[in-house]
């Protein structure tokens, strides 16, 4: 399967589309977050960003309980402009979820990653 094929494959999901938009936008998410901002239950997240990270999409990384993802650093460009491209199409959906995840509260605090 070529690249492109396969990202594309990988995003044929709202799950994994809305999560990869989200996760593009706020370059960091836990998987609580994404329950809020999708209003989807924790076991079809959790499922979904595994898919994610199979595909090379997504990376994760671990910081006490909480599990942050972000955009895996070796996405190609044409991938991460499909991604901008798709988060002007899906604006209104993706400011939905934004809003959602600006009131949710005791969002896990993040410490400071070096880039």
């Amino acid at each position: 399967m070529t690249r492109a094929r396969r990202f594309f494959s990988c995003l044929g999901d709202d799950v994994r589309l809305a999560s990869m938009l989200l996760i593009h936008a706020e370059k960091e998410l836990c998987v609580c977050e994404l329950v809020e901002a999708l209003n989807e239950n924790q076991s079809k997240i959790s499922r979904h960003l595994g898919q994610l990270r199979n595909c090379g999409l997504v990376k994760d990384r671990r910081q006490g309980q909480w599990v942050f993802y972000s955009l895996h650093p070796e996405l190609p460009d044409w991938a991460i402009k499909i991604l901008e491209q798709s988060s002007v199409a899906e604006a209104r959906s993706l400011k939905v979820m934004t809003q959602r995840l600006g009131s949710m509260r005791n969002r896990p605090e993040r410490a400071t990653v070096d880039a």
